[in-house]
């Protein structure tokens, strides 16, 4: 997250909205609006965030814990994932899968693999 925030040139204190589950970053280039959907144990709670609201094209919405209801998501979207390769977690390393869905994605497709293509396996 904090990578993704410095990136877009927010100036903020990231931190994680795990208690407060959205945290909006406005001073980069783009708005960014991190949910944490950790704690949420229900459909409606989740309808109840009102991600519509927050996936307006206005800024990049990051949506950690997703899976559950990756149904109410935009249907055009970019899912990252990571995985620790290390069950026992001594070895911090992750595996990141990147995988585009959507018309505005698919356009991208090609420069997304370029630019991670130094860390492809």
């Amino acid at each position: 997250m904090q990578g993704v925030a410095a990136g877009l040139g927010a100036t903020e204190h990231v931190t994680s909205p795990t208690f407060t589950l959205v945290r909006e970053y406005v001073t980069g280039r783009v708005p960014l609006a991190h949910v944490d959907l950790y704690r949420l144990e229900r459909e409606q709670d989740v309808i109840d965030l009102a991600l519509d609201e927050l996936e307006d094209g206005e800024r990049v919405l990051l949506v950690e814990w997703g899976d559950p209801v990756a149904g109410l998501l935009a249907a055009d979207r970019l899912r990252v994932e990571l995985v620790g390769r290390d069950p026992t977690g001594a070895d911090e390393t992750r595996r990141i899968t990147v995988e585009a869905t959507g018309a505005s994605w698919a356009e991208r497709t090609d420069a997304i693999a370029a630019a991670l293509g130094r860390w492809s396996a």
